[in-house]
């Protein structure tokens, strides 16, 4: 008899909602994280009495009600809008694409006009069939908006030119013809009041959690101590690399505290020019409403990754999708490990998504048994 029914690879979203329902049906589990801290990329560090999101900015948002009233019970949600503006080259944008965005650029006031606009520069690129991301983004947007708010920022996020990297990622562009700065769709929105922590420690205060702890480092006596393994580290990692390295993009936070009650009067502002190094500038008091004399603000660089960095994000490329269905075969004949989250399923996956993952995960592990 085993001391565990799961041990838990990860103490972030995926990882603390399994935990917590797996405990709510009688199942014994054992948390453990690499880290320091519980909460993975959404944890929160207190910073002159700011909840600040070490790990970048995170706005919870879905459509899913079900999921809205879940996180809800963990902790009160303010009333916060995502509504962060860009800026190129001293000039100040609305984000998402909209007609306060068109009107600024062209100075047009109606949807037709903005339209029309979009159209003729479509037209003058010459693009008929979009081969890549550039001219999947001109096609959908015309140039002026591709140069001054997509070119830059998108090569720094992806370490590439434009013109090497696929046409699906931006095919879901959000563009807006009403003057509404709301960047999502999602009904439901907003951020804990008091930050992330809350809820992963109330998912995890009847677990057993073991913190600055290497799961590859006591793989063979982990592994002894529960019947199943949750993992949702990097897939690639967990089979050694047997078939190559999956690509991942990675990110440095640079933390400053300035002697200022607000610097840049919003959350986020993007830096869409590919000369400036960060991609974006978090205000963090702002996500709260917060009044501090103080103020702390976060730049985020995106970076290369290399096997040892921090995984942020995968790769999505018809390259490594391929690599990973070779890992996803893999899996898919363990008998007593079970892979989550944006690492474990290779997949960029928003907080509500992983909330949805972790919650079938269990629903299915536990009606199987």
């Amino acid at each position: 008899m085993k001391k565990y029914d799961y041990l838990i690879v990860g103490a972030g979203l995926f990882g603390a909602t399994f935990a917590y329902e797996a405990n709510k049906k009688g199942k014994r589990c054992l948390v453990i994280d690499k880290r320091n801290h519980i909460g993975g990329n959404i944890y929160c560090k207190k910073i002159e009495n700011i909840n600040v999101h070490q790990y970048g900015a995170h706005i919870f948002h879905t459509n899913n009600k079900k999921v809205w009233d879940y996180v809800n019970s963990f902790a009160e949600f303010n009333g916060y809008i995502n509504s962060p503006i860009a800026s190129y080259k001293g000039e100040i944008y609305n984000l998402p694409f909209n007609m306060n965005t068109f009107n600024k650029l062209w100075g047009v006031i109606t949807p037709e006009e903005a339209k029309a606009k979009i159209e003729e520069q479509r037209k003058a690129s010459g693009i008929i069939e979009p081969k890549n991301l550039e001219e999947q983004a001109i096609s959908l947007v015309g140039t002026d908006i591709y140069t001054k708010l997509i070119k830059g920022y998108t090569e720094k996020q992806w370490g590439r030119s434009a013109t090497e990297l696929p046409s699906f990622i931006i095919k879901r562009l959000p563009v807006r013809f009403t003057y509404d700065n709301n960047y999502f769709n999602d009904r439901y929105q907003g951020i804990p009041e008091g930050g992330y922590n809350i809820i992963i420690e109330k998912m995890l205060e009847e677990i057993d959690v073991k913190l600055s702890t290497d799961f590859f480092e006591n793989r063979e006596k982990l592994s002894n101590l529960a019947e199943k393994i949750i993992f949702t580290g990097m897939i690639d990692e967990f089979y050694n690399y047997e078939f190559g390295s999956l690509e991942y993009r990675s990110l440095k936070f640079e933390h400053e505290i300035l002697e200022c009650d607000n610097y840049q009067g919003v959350a986020v502002i993007n830096y869409t020019e590919r000369d400036i190094p960060y991609t974006r500038v978090i205000e963090h008091k702002h996500f709260e409403y917060g009044t501090q004399n103080k103020t702390v603000i976060t730049k985020e660089y995106p970076i290369d990754w290399k096997i040892g960095d921090e995984p942020y994000y995968p790769v999505n490329d018809e390259k490594n999708n391929k690599l990973f269905e070779k890992y996803k075969e893999l899996a898919s004949k363990e008998k007593s490990v079970v892979f989550g989250g944006r690492l474990g399923d290779y997949k960029y996956y928003d907080m509500h998504q992983v909330i949805e993952a972790a919650l079938k995960t269990v629903n299915i592990l536990l009606e199987s048994n």
